[in-house]
């Protein structure tokens, strides 16, 4: 079950790493430069006060020196970057262990 919960995690990051990737894409035909947008951008332009709830809950409950360097750094990332290293992650902690030994006797 908690196989299923990584894998289904992994497969809706790498989703939204896809749909990032391509608005990223069309931007950049249409700008006709490299776009890449990066992920506090685009979580602003979809949901600003989860943000602002995201960084006060951070720095007010969480631990205040975590914001600055860590998830800023990653907010400036872009975001089909950083959707992809989570269903990665995703992918590798609900992955099926490897077999150590082989069948035995059949």
């Amino acid at each position: 079950m908690i196989r299923f919960f990584f894998r289904f995690l992994s497969v809706v990051s790498l989703a939204v790493a896809v749909i990032l990737a391509v608005i990223d894409a069309t931007r950049s035909i249409a700008a006709s430069e490299l776009v890449l947008t990066p992920l506090g951008t685009s979580w602003f332009a979809v949901s600003p006060e989860t943000l602002n709830l995201a960084q006060a809950v951070v720095q007010r409950h969480v631990f205040p020196a975590l914001w600055d360097p860590i998830l800023v750094t990653i907010l400036t990332l872009p975001g089909f970057v950083v959707f992809l290293a989570l269903a990665l992650l995703f992918y590798m902690i609900g992955r099926r262990p490897a077999r150590r030994f082989g069948r035995v006797g059949a």
